[in-house]
């Protein structure tokens, strides 16, 4: 008490703007490479486009902070191969995300950088500037 007054600063409100019910707001990885693959044509930019988004969904659970078992990344994996062999994708990005997609089976982060690196580069003339910053920044957090 302060001349007969409640000093502020000691005073301590935790005021919520948010109701006691209302959920948790979600995050959204990846928003750009969604968004192009629902706004691209048909063909071969949508089809690099939608592949691009899965790579990069698994590559991110070799990260530490999410750390799929190996057993899980590899399932996935082999899912994720028979997917992609059914796109109808131009011929150069192919391989590059095979080589994405066979290095989340291993707890090598560097290597999955590495091809998520390569990747973009040779996808990006199919890709926009948010989406490949996006891709790039995963393989910067990959290590």
């Amino acid at each position: 008490m302060k001349n007969g007054r409640k000093d502020l600063a000691s005073v301590h409100c935790d005021v919520s703007f948010a109701p006691p019910y209302a959920l948790a707001p979600i995050t959204f990885r990846f928003r750009a490479l969604a968004a192009l693959a629902g706004r691209a044509p048909l063909g071969g930019e949508r089809e690099t486009a939608l592949a691009s988004y899965v790579v990069a969904r698994l590559a991110v659970g070799c990260l530490p902070t999410v750390a799929l078992p190996l057993e899980d990344r590899g399932t996935r994996a082999s899912a994720a191969r028979t997917w992609l062999a059914s796109l109808a994708l131009p011929v150069p990005v192919r391989a590059p995300f095979v080589k994405v997609i066979e290095s989340t089976r291993t707890d090598d982060r560097r290597a999955v950088a590495a091809a998520v690196v390569t990747a973009a580069q040779i996808a990006a003339s199919y890709l926009d500037g948010p989406a490949l910053a996006e891709l790039r920044a995963l393989a910067t957090e990959l290590g």
